[in-house]
């Protein structure tokens, strides 16, 4: 587990409590119509598809939340390539437990481990290249502490976790401004009196970007601008802001954009569109 998901742990165990709820709210009537409260057995979770592995300890918890007893061994730990066939871990105790459990794990661990495999897809396409892949905040409702750290599993750096976290200029702001006469220049000075964090901003053309590098932007995000575009802010800035390619990113693209000099790229698809990865869980009863 990465240190920044261990210092938001029990964000996590709430995000779990929920879940279970969601899940348990009425109880699981047919396994206590079905199961013996006594029966005792040994469940496998299973990969039904090759990717990278995320969200492990959090399916453990899942486990774990239902029934303390449960005895929960990984055998593969997140950011491992997984491949069809591969047992990440083992659940042994009451049947009854295991089932509750099942699905809520599961869907952590396919979810978490789907964004991380796309992910590396996306990492792997720019290998020796400079830009990092970065997230957006286009994640699911609520569990967003989640899914970003999915995204460092795969390989990828997180962007702004939450709207305090970083000051991001976007061209709707940049809108509302002109409404009161104030242009780029002082949206970004009044960004620097209300906040020590750094500013980035939204351009959509080359005279865009040279108008926040002159305001004295620390990062600046290029919104579905043409490679060329960008190959020529990356020249122009000459290392004096750090620059994001955004919009349009797609796996087929995303090395081209990478060549063209950019230090990060986000790509909103990699949370919002990822393909969940199949894991099963499989019980032999004793």
């Amino acid at each position: 587990m990465d240190e920044s998901l261990a210092t938001s742990w029990q964000q996590v165990e709430q995000i779990i409590e929920s879940a279970l709820a969601e899940d348990l709210a009425s109880g699981d009537v047919t396994t206590e119509a079905l199961i013996p409260p006594d029966l005792e057995g040994k469940a496998y979770i299973l990969v039904k598809g090759d990717g990278v592995l995320a969200g492990i300890e959090v399916g453990e918890a899942v486990f774990l939340r239902v029934d303390p007893a449960l005895r929960v061994e990984v055998l593969i730990r997140d950011g491992v390539r997984v491949r069809k066939g591969d047992v990440v871990a083992t659940v042994e105790g009451k049947v009854a437990s295991i089932l509750r459990a099942e699905r809520t794990a599961l869907n952590f661990l396919t979810r978490l481990s789907g964004i991380a495999t796309e992910t590396a897809r996306y990492v792997e396409a720019t290998k020796g290249l400079k830009a990092q892949i970065t997230d957006t905040r286009k994640t699911t409702p609520g569990i967003r502490v989640l899914e970003k750290y999915a995204v460092r599993v795969g390989g990828g750096v997180s962007h702004r976790q939450h709207l305090g976290d970083g000051v991001l200029i976007k061209d709707n702001h940049l809108a509302a401004l002109r409404f009161l006469r104030l242009g780029l220049k002082q949206a970004v000075d009044k960004a620097r009196l209300h906040s020590t964090l750094k500013v980035e901003v939204e351009v959509g053309s080359v005279d865009e970007a040279l108008e926040a590098l002159d305001a004295g932007a620390d990062i600046i995000m290029l919104d579905n601008m043409a490679i060329d575009d960008m190959r020529q802010v990356v020249k122009l800035a000459g290392g004096r802001a750090l620059i994001e390619a955004s919009g349009g990113i797609t796996l087929e693209n995303v090395r081209s954009v990478a060549e063209a000099g950019v230090d990060l790229i986000s790509v909103g698809a990699i949370t919002h569109s990822a393909k969940a990865l199949d894991l099963s869980l499989e019980i032999e009863p004793r």
